[in-house]
């Protein structure tokens, strides 16, 4: 493709905006030590700010700062730990646990067709955060693989993390105290 068509066809692009996205890519750049163990350690009263969802004995689940699609939830151990070798029994079962309740809130909440659920152990395994071993819960939608990160490198998440964050405390909630809900539809 020649240069001249190159310019005709990024004139005829338009922008994607995501202006609300910023504040967390400042926050990941700016930020010291372990993420996982400052929202381990923090206030429980900062939850909401913090996207953390669930907390158990001696594990937490919270959605993913930068997500692949909306619902994406990560369950790591309170305490900072590298690999599955290191923890605990109570740890690895409190993770796997913890594990399955997020999954069920998820299909009560976003009626996902499948999920994807793994650990990356190392950065050649894809860890982001390779020294605080966690679980990705990432709920999948038949079709919802589009063209977006193929050709552009960009993932579309239709939803606010703050609203998603909301609606699943909510529903987590419910959840633990017994309730029965009518389950979210959109």
């Amino acid at each position: 493709m020649s240069t001249d068509n190159q310019a005709d066809v990024t004139s005829h692009a338009r922008p994607l905006w995501a202006p609300w996205r910023v504040s967390y890519i400042v926050n990941a750049r700016e930020q010291t030590g372990c993420f996982f163990c400052s929202k381990a350690e923090a206030d429980h009263g900062c939850d909401c700010s913090n996207h953390v969802i669930a907390r158990c004995d001696a594990v937490f689940a919270l959605l993913n700062t930068f997500p692949y699609c909306s619902g994406h939830m990560l369950v790591a151990p309170c305490r900072h730990v590298a690999d599955l070798s290191e923890m605990t029994d109570a740890e690895r079962l409190g993770m796997m646990q913890l594990t399955v309740k997020i999954e069920a809130l998820l299909r009560r909440v976003m009626h996902p067709d499948g999920f994807n659920i793994g650990i990356n152990l190392g950065v050649a395994a894809g860890a982001g955060v390779p020294g605080h071993l966690h679980q990705h819960i990432v709920p999948r939608w038949v079709g919802d693989t589009n063209f977006m990160p193929v050709f552009a490198d960009v993932r579309v998440v239709p939803e606010a993390l703050d609203e998603t964050a909301r609606i699943l405390r909510e529903a987590w909630d419910e959840m633990e105290a017994g309730a029965s809900s009518e389950p979210r539809t959109t």
